[in-house]
């Protein structure tokens, strides 16, 4: 498999990343960003790229994958609704199109959040944005698409969050969510499961196009199987 990866210099993406280059049914990983993860792999090419309102420039280096795990996201604090919607519905729907153009049977992944609101009509601004995003993703017309929604995520592999906020709740309150994993152990998920997960439904396809994380920790176990 031939896997796009956006979003690798934040917390999700790199672990996605990592999972991709040590899948050995991976053999090329392409991230897309706007400066460099900083990881050497014989696997890993990496595409920086400025403007994600507009792939037109980098277009051609989008043809050939088998998927696309989009894991680049901000988040709604302090932010307007236009501005939130350009970060993240615009952006993720200008990466689709285009990779779409180029990859129609491909798998097209995006990392939502729980509590996003599909029916888009709810009173909370961030989750109609990624209710409408999720909606407009399945719509596009990839071979397969998959709206993960993980909980409480725990980083592995030394990786740091990049937003300050949960960066400072990681160092300080891993042992909350490690309590909540032990009360519900479904609810919680690592970077580790994301990325099988993500490599898990490309290979195999799911029965369902929203990912749970109850979901997640399914493919993953999946995925370790193979």
């Amino acid at each position: 498999m031939k896997i796009i990866v956006t979003g690798a210099t934040g917390m999700v993406g790199k672990g996605v990343l990592l999972e991709c280059l040590d899948d050995p049914m991976v053999t090329e990983v392409l991230s897309v960003s706007r400066r460099s993860a900083g990881i050497q792999h014989p696997k890993l090419k990496e595409l920086l790229h400025d403007n994600f309102l507009d792939f037109a420039p980098v277009s051609a280096q989008l043809a050939g994958y088998d998927a696309c795990f989009h894991c680049m996201g901000v988040s709604s604090a302090g932010m307007q609704e236009a501005d939130f919607k350009k970060f993240t519905y615009d952006m993720s729907m200008a990466l689709a199109k285009e990779v779409h153009r180029h990859n129609p049977q491909a798998t097209f992944t995006y990392v939502s959040g729980q509590g996003t609101d599909s029916t888009e009509q709810g009173r909370i601004m961030w989750a109609r944005v990624k209710g409408k995003t999720e909606n407009d993703l399945l719509k596009m017309g990839f071979r397969q698409a998959f709206m993960f929604r993980p909980g409480a995520i725990i980083p592995r592999r030394g990786i740091l969050p990049s937003s300050k906020l949960y960066r400072f709740f990681v160092r300080y309150f891993t042992w909350l969510i490690h309590l909540i994993k032990w009360l519900s152990p479904k609810s919680v998920v690592d970077t580790d499961q994301i990325g099988k997960a993500m490599a898990e439904v490309t290979a195999n396809g799911y029965d369902k196009p929203i990912i749970t994380p109850a979901d997640i920790l399914v493919l993953a176990e999946r995925r370790d199987l193979k």
